[in-house]
This record gives C-alpha cells, structure tokens and sequence, in this order.
C-alpha cells in the first residue's frame, strides 16, 4: 500500500516547532530573528514565493521584510543593497529571491552575501562547507526533503538513492545531504543513458528536472519512495488528459485557470508502484518555506550568542 508523504503537514509541525523556539529565544532576552527578502522585478511566480515566504515568517514571529526593486536597477544598485544587509546587525538571515532579471549578475550578486546571513544556502562557502560536513546554511528544498523522510522513518542509510537533476538549487545539495545520510547516490542528468534502467535501481528517487510527468512508472522500482520536486503548469489539454486520466476536477481547473499544476512525476501511474511519494501540490513545495524559517531561527541564535 503506498503511502503519500504530507509535506505540507510536516511543515505545519516545523512552523509551530520554530515560534515555540522564537518565543524562547526573546523569553532569553533575545531580539526576534530578522528576514528579508530582496525582490527585483515583477516575476509573477517569484511574487508568490515571496509572499508565502513573509507570511511564514509573521505566523512564527520572525521580523521580516521585503526589500522590492526595479527590474532596471543597476548591478552597482543591487550590491548596495546586498552590502547594506550584511552590516545590518538586526538582519540574520536574507535572501535575493531568484531568477534575477536578464543582464544582472546573479553569480556576483549571490557571492556578495555575508556566508553566515545567506538564508537559501547558495553562496560558495556554505555549498564547501556542505560538501565538508560543517556546519553552515543548506538549501531549503533538499534540506526539507530530509525532514520530510526523517519524520515518516523512510530508511537512508545503505539505500540507493537516484536523482534526477543536477541544478545547484536541489540536485546537488539533495546528493549531498543523502551521502551525509549514508545513502549510494546516482545522479542522472539530460546526458544520462537509459535514465528508466538507471532510476529502476533507486530505493530513493527523487526527480528535479522541471519536465511534467517525465518520470513514469517504467523508471520506478516496487516500492521505491519517490520525492517529486516538480512545480509545472500543463496548459494542453491532450497532455493534462493523458497525466490525469478522466480527471473531471482537472479538466475544469485547466477551463477556470487556464493550467494544472503537476510534477515530474507521472503521479497517476507510478503512485500505485511507490512505497512512499510525494504529492504535487502539498508535497515538497511547503517545506521549502519552512526550512527557511529554521535557517533564520539558526542564524539568528548564531548571531546572538544565544
């Protein structure tokens, strides 16, 4: 029988876990953690992402703010910006909401951060101090995933974990936790040949490509727990039929909305092979914004000595 992975319920249990932490950090006469998110531009998706990310911050008591600018702001503008927080002793952690605008430097921008204030995980520092096992901010994605497995008691250690994507945002630093968690781990990628072979291994697979319903039930072993990374809008109606099959709720949110959320994962087929799996939406999504409360928090204890 599978079983789905509530992602969205663990990340109520992290929320309420960290302003329990929050309040007994100011009742230890700290100050409340302090966020802030740096947005340029007008990206609808990125705008949501923010949003959720400063209405988490408030339900768990941290101090935040976001900081909005122009989509034609100058590189030399941002750095400022990016220079102000780090001196900023009531900041603790803070992140430049990405994709940035063509033609700024996101790789310049992302190094500018003070490694100890960098609440996604990105700066060169902390992904080297991943790779090394020291302490440092991890990405909130994958570090959320690992929750996520930990709080259901889906076994890492000895286990083959296959993922599929290599992006520095969630492939990476997914292989990365698992190793930290004694797991085999395979990364596959575009170049990978005979993926559905390779993944039919997996213990653990987890799909981070950004490709709707790409991984089907060929590529997914009896059993096998399957973290599905994917955020997808399906605007074809042949292809949101073949994905969800008679679906009458699916056909009337593609008609009122214009798409249909999915995943990576082809989630009708390979759920009933799965052990374990994620649903999308309500999968990995929410602990995303979770684990960047518990980075804040983090930081902020870190910076006050408390």
């Amino acid at each position: 029988m599978t079983t789905i992975l509530d992602g969205k319920t663990i990340a109520a249990e992290l929320r309420q876990e960290v302003a329990k932490d929050v309040s007994a950090l100011v009742a230890l006469g700290g100050r409340p953690p302090g966020l802030v998110a740096v947005f340029v531009g007008e990206d609808p998706a990125s705008q949501i992402y923010v949003g959720a990310k400063m209405r988490a911050s408030e339900e768990v008591g941290i101090v935040s703010r976001t900081i909005r600018l122009s989509e034609e702001v100058s590189a030399e503008d941002l750095f400022a910006t990016v220079d102000d927080l780090n001196h900023d002793d009531e900041v603790d952690g803070y992140l430049v909401q990405l994709p940035l605008p063509r033609g700024l430097p996101e790789r310049e921008i992302l190094e500018r951060i003070d490694p100890d204030k960098d609440a996604d995980g990105f700066h060169p520092m902390n992904v080297g101090r991943l790779w090394l096992d020291q302490e440092g901010f991890v990405p909130a994605t994958p570090s959320g995933i690992v929750e996520l497995l930990h709080r259901y008691e889906v076994p890492l250690t000895g286990k083959h974990a296959v993922i599929v994507g290599r992006s520095h945002i969630v492939g990476k630093p997914m292989a990365a936790l698992l190793l930290r968690e004694h797991a085999t781990v395979t990364i596959c990628h575009s170049r990978t040949r005979d993926l559905p072979a390779i993944c039919g291994e997996a213990d653990i697979l987890v799909a981070a490509v950004g490709r709707a319903g790409i991984i089907g039930e060929e590529h997914v072993a009896p059993g096998a727990t399957v973290i599905d990374v994917g955020m997808n809008r399906v605007r074809d109606p042949v292809e949101v039929e073949r994905l969800f099959p008679g679906d009458e709720r699916r056909r009337e949110q593609l008609a009122r909305k214009g798409s249909v959320l999915t995943g990576d994962v082809d989630f009708v087929r390979v759920a009933p092979r799965a052990g374990f799996i994620t649903p999308v939406p309500g999968g990995v999504g929410p602990l995303t914004v979770a684990m960047l409360m518990v980075n804040t928090l983090r930081a902020s204890r870190r910076r006050q000595g408390l």
